[in-house]
């Protein structure tokens, strides 16, 4: 059974989607419950996964630890997989940057993964495990966008290697870094198309390719304390400015 931290939408939903057509079963986080899908969790079980839905707030240092043991009475079981997906992001800058935003960044996106892995590990007991952390392109060429979201990811790509060390040899952290993957409503058609000519591949990628790296990790078993970038090249390039203020 797979843990998927924000695994009703986007790239976390690709990611349920994925795991399930394997095999998995899935515990699949939201920060809040209206965001359960029933059709998508039809889906899911159609594909034969047995879904259980779990919300709460990652911002909370006590919900992790939490989280497990919901796990565990929901499913009588628990996870063999940890996926942390979920993310805080907000636009600011070195000059707008504030306490309180920074504090929440590092909460979600930095401690939350670590608290998780920790009781993750406590979890499995004698059993092995696998840890996959999603973070971003830019941990190697950053922006000087987006900077409270871009320093606590670089903190958790830092970490793969760190804990990989520290919890081998029966869990296993690794990490997938994306590129640009999905649109909102910030782009529009033509500037996708002059993104797409940007990346050194030419093209963008796509969820399902995020899916497919999270996979290999979480069965690779020789494999620890390794980054994918799936990004068509991104992280080649140094970027001046974050994707949506480009190819306007």
């Amino acid at each position: 059974m797979a843990l998927v931290t924000g695994g009703w939408r986007r790239i976390g939903g690709a990611i349920a989607r994925k795991l399930a057509s394997e095999g998995w079963d899935l515990a699949l986080h939201a920060h809040r419950a209206s965001t359960f899908d029933a059709e998508f969790k039809a889906q899911l079980e159609w594909l034969g996964a047995s879904v259980f839905p779990l919300a709460g707030d990652l911002d909370d240092p006590a919900f992790p630890a939490q989280m497990l043991a919901e796990v565990g009475q929901a499913a009588g079981r628990s996870p063999d997989l940890l996926v942390n997906c979920a993310s805080r992001f907000h636009d600011d800058t070195i000059e707008t940057i504030t306490l309180d935003e920074l504090e929440q960044h590092f909460r979600v996106n930095l401690f939350a993964p670590l608290l998780l892995t920790r009781a993750f590990a406590a979890a499995l007991g004698e059993r092995e495990g696998s840890v996959v952390n999603i973070l971003d392109q830019r941990v190697i060429n950053p922006v000087p966008d987006q900077i409270s979201y871009t320093l606590s990811k670089q903190a958790l790509h830092a970490a793969v290697r760190t804990l990989s060390r520290a919890m081998a040899p029966k869990v296993r952290v690794n990490g997938v870094a994306p590129g640009l993957i999905l649109p909102t409503a910030d782009y529009d058609a033509e500037q996708w198309r002059r993104l797409e000519g940007m990346m050194p591949l030419q093209r963008l990628p796509g969820a399902d390719e995020i899916a497919d790296a999270v996979h290999y990790l979480a069965t690779a078993r020789s494999v620890t304390g390794q980054t994918l970038f799936v990004d068509a090249g991104a992280s080649l390039e140094s970027y001046p400015r974050d994707f949506v203020y480009m190819g306007k």
